[in-house]
């Protein structure tokens, strides 16, 4: 028996669950790779390097969390648009997004 095509809100929700367990698994890969830079960090304490050497590698893991919450917040803004019926709550969904990178960015 033929299948049916699918719905456009069939292919755009199939579509939003792609994009978000790709964009789950880049998320978490980095967290990973900021846990390494944490424990890192600790070692470096503890074998007493130099405050400089520790400020600097606290400084690239700051900036590498900074990265991950700011792909995250990628995310649901993109989610916003594919979960929203129309456009405009599409544009309260990123407006709410908006106001989360004002209030944690």
């Amino acid at each position: 028996m033929p299948r049916k095509p699918a719905t456009p809100a069939a292919e755009a929700t199939n579509a939003a669950a792609v994009f978000r367990a790709d964009h789950q698994k880049d998320v978490v890969n980095r967290l990973r790779r900021i846990e390494g830079q944490v424990r890192g960090l600790v070692e470096m304490i503890q074998e007493g390097r130099s405050c400089e050497d520790v400020a600097l590698q606290m400084s690239a893991a700051r900036k590498a969390m900074d990265k991950a919450f700011y792909r995250m917040m990628a995310c649901t803004m993109i989610e916003a648009v594919y979960d929203a019926e129309n456009s405009d709550r599409s544009i309260e969904e990123i407006e709410k997004s908006t106001r989360l990178l004002e209030k944690f960015g």
